[in-house]
């Protein structure tokens, strides 16, 4: 047995009218020769006939070499190893589906992989003892994968080939299938002119952060004046994208009480590490001109006696 190649799923071929995803080989005057990415790279075969409903005029331009390409099974002799595929007897849906399980798919391989290098187990061996029961009794080894994280009865019947395994893939589990929370962002203008101007910015900015919570965490921070940024971190991006716009609101309906205004100059939205540098990069920039710059003060007349003639 190979430490890191298997086919993804318990079957060795797939069955007639599945989908299939497979990268292209070569392409030759009788079509176009594929491997099958989760059965263990096993050779397959799209005909001519079977790329285009339309009149090909160029398969350069339907099909590529090292092209992943989704594909229905047309025919499959176990015997002969022939598998015959289809290209064009795919939609658009079944594409999404295809590329859905598929992804699944790999990552159970890429950590079953590294379990299998890690531990020198044979990767056959963790696919029929943990990948393959867990598919059968949870609809995809992913799924199982994740729901261990916080469940451990997922195990339960699970053998595993040794301690050594089961302590490096739950920990490699908890690892990569852990959810990152996600930073969503929204900055705004609030301004006051009225009396009591500084005062009534500040209580509404305070209003915003009265919604704060554990789950839901939202700050405040001045970029400078009238601009300012509301964060939150949360695993649900449109629980972020909703807590922040409450916070918003609550902006507003404070400030315009007091006579003031709040602007949004960018609604709330998940934003990257890059954003995050660029608004750091800001935030000092504007802080270094706030900054009194040493030599601009005026020259007192007890210094200028002493500059040099």
């Amino acid at each position: 047995m190979s430490l890191q190649n298997c086919r993804y799923y318990e079957e060795k071929y797939p069955e007639v009218d599945s989908y299939v995803m497979v990268n292209v080989k070569q392409i030759a005057e009788m079509g176009a020769y594929v491997k099958l990415l989760e059965y263990d790279n096993i050779d397959g075969m799209i005909l001519l006939s079977e790329l285009s409903r339309r009149r090909i005029r160029s398969i350069q331009k339907l099909i590529r070499v090292g092209r992943n390409e989704v594909v229905v099974v047309l025919r499959v002799d176990k015997e002969k190893g022939y598998i015959d595929l289809s290209k064009r007897r795919v939609s658009p849906e079944d594409v999404i589906k295809c590329e859905e399980r598929f992804n699944k798919s790999k990552m159970v391989h890429s950590i079953l992989r590294h379990v299998a290098d890690k531990t020198k187990t044979p990767i056959e061996e963790l696919y029929k003892k943990i990948g393959w029961p867990l598919m059968k009794k949870y609809g995809h080894t992913v799924d199982a994968f994740k729901y261990s994280i916080t469940n451990n009865d997922v195990w339960d019947g699970i053998e595993f080939p040794s301690d050594a395994v089961k302590a490096e893939l739950t920990t490699y589990i908890g690892k990569r299938l852990t959810p990152q929370p996600t930073k969503v962002r929204a900055d705004i203008e609030v301004t006051c002119f009225a009396y009591e101007g500084i005062d009534a910015v500040k209580n509404a900015l305070r209003a915003a952060e009265a919604l704060n919570t554990p789950e839901t965490p939202v700050k405040v921070k001045l970029v400078s004046p009238p601009l300012y940024v509301l964060t939150s971190q949360c695993l649900e991006k449109t629980q972020g994208i909703a807590i922040l716009e409450q916070a918003i609101q609550a902006i507003k309906d404070n400030i315009t009480k007091n006579g003031g205004n709040c602007d949004v100059r960018m609604a709330p939205k998940a934003v990257t590490e890059n954003d995050d540098a660029e608004l750091q990069a800001l935030m000092d920039k504007k802080e270094r001109e706030n900054q009194e710059i040493s030599g601009d003060e005026e020259v007192s007349e007890s210094d200028e006696a002493e500059l040099p003639a």
